[in-house]
């Protein structure tokens, strides 16, 4: 089976059940995921690959909190650029993977600006290297507009 991102997957009740099992601890056994949903391992596992090879599960990650590692400011950062082509959103997109301390990237409709961002630094010096020395020096990059995140009241992840 091929994974095309325009294509929907007929999922069960069993499939959206492995799903919520994943996403709550992804290092969880196939044993333990085939029990909780009441079946053996095999046709569990071959779940969990059709799953994967629909595209639905794109990976295994680790969460860990920035603030521990020394993260402690999170920001959104709206970016308007100066042409709309493919070629200038591209170079732009290659450019802004490449910086760490940003952890999403979305092109958005509904406002004046074509990205939003969202950055985590260690304190607002490092912001000010990131914006003056990086982000803004990113070729048809005219126009930025910050917002600092008070407090994150929740994410999620688990979509069945």
């Amino acid at each position: 089976m091929t994974s095309k991102s325009h294509e929907s997957y007929e999922m069960d009740a069993t499939d959206r059940h492995i799903l919520e099992l994943l996403q709550q601890d992804a290092r969880m056994s196939i044993t333990d995921i085939a029990e909780a949903v009441h079946l053996s391992a095999t046709p569990c596992a071959r779940r969990i690959k059709r799953l994967e090879d629909a595209g639905i599960i794109m990976g295994y990650h680790t969460q860990v909190n920035p603030q521990k590692l020394g993260f402690s400011l999170a920001l959104y950062i709206a970016v308007s650029m100066d042409r709309h082509t493919a070629e200038r959103f591209a170079q732009f997109e290659k450019k802004i993977q490449s910086f760490e301390e940003v952890v999403s990237c979305s092109i958005v409709t509904g406002r004046t600006e074509d990205y939003l961002l969202k950055v985590v630094v260690r304190d607002m010096a490092h912001y000010e290297e990131f914006l003056l020395h990086r982000l803004n020096r990113i070729e048809g990059v005219s126009q930025v507009h910050t917002s600092f995140e008070l407090r994150q009241v929740f994410t999620r992840n688990i979509l069945s």
